[in-house]
């Protein structure tokens, strides 16, 4: 398989309320150098994270020991600027598995879903509840239920729809990327290919 499978994830989650963050402040275009989806975490946010000298910012979130977990939640129009693919590798290298926001820039959206993180859209309403949940609290839970498409603030039990493209449903459902997929119809293709003969 591709990457692990997704199907329900129940985890803390890390808050990242800015609206309009591109690909080149997910992961600057100085990283981009490598041609394996490894390593690129490390670089995850690099400008806001580090300091000129690599020593960490203290303010920024992601250095902050209050927050963790497997979802990024994030502010308006997620992903936006330039389609480089490296955004989502370095996402997936962090550890998210999951990115709710209310708005995400569509190459960033198919990107993230051809290598297992799942990009949740929700309403402007509702990610104000999850971020002010967290706020409360910053070990609340969220749980992103792919099977039946809901997103549900655990402590309150609030919870709200979300839609995707039912072939890449499919595919993070079984952990396949494009070419898995058709690895797995290989007897059918099979199948039919004898019918062409």
């Amino acid at each position: 398989m591709a990457y692990d499978s997704f199907n329900i994830l129940t985890s803390s989650c890390v808050p990242l309320p800015l609206e309009n963050v591109d690909t080149d402040q997910i992961i600057p275009a100085r990283f981009l150098k490598a041609t394996k989806r490894e390593g690129f975490g490390d670089n995850l946010f690099r400008d806001w994270r580090y300091n000129g000298d690599d020593t960490p910012k203290a303010d920024f979130v992601l250095n902050n020991p209050t927050y963790s977990g497997k979802i990024l939640v994030a502010g308006r129009n997620f992903g936006s600027g330039s389609s480089r693919e490296h955004a989502a590798w370095a996402i997936y290298d962090y550890g998210f598995r999951c990115v709710i926001s209310s708005f995400f820039a569509d190459i960033f959206k198919g990107n993230s879903l051809n290598i297992g993180i799942l990009p949740v859209t929700v309403s402007p309403e509702f990610l104000d509840k999850i971020f002010r949940s967290i706020e409360s609290d910053p070990k609340t839970e969220v749980i992103v239920d792919l099977p039946n498409q809901k997103v549900t603030i655990a402590a309150t039990g609030e919870a709200e729809s979300f839609d995707i493209n039912g072939y890449k449903k499919h595919n993070m459902t079984n952990g396949f990327d494009d070419i898995d997929y058709l690895q797995s119809m290989k007897a059918e293709i099979a199948e039919f290919e004898k019918t062409r003969i």
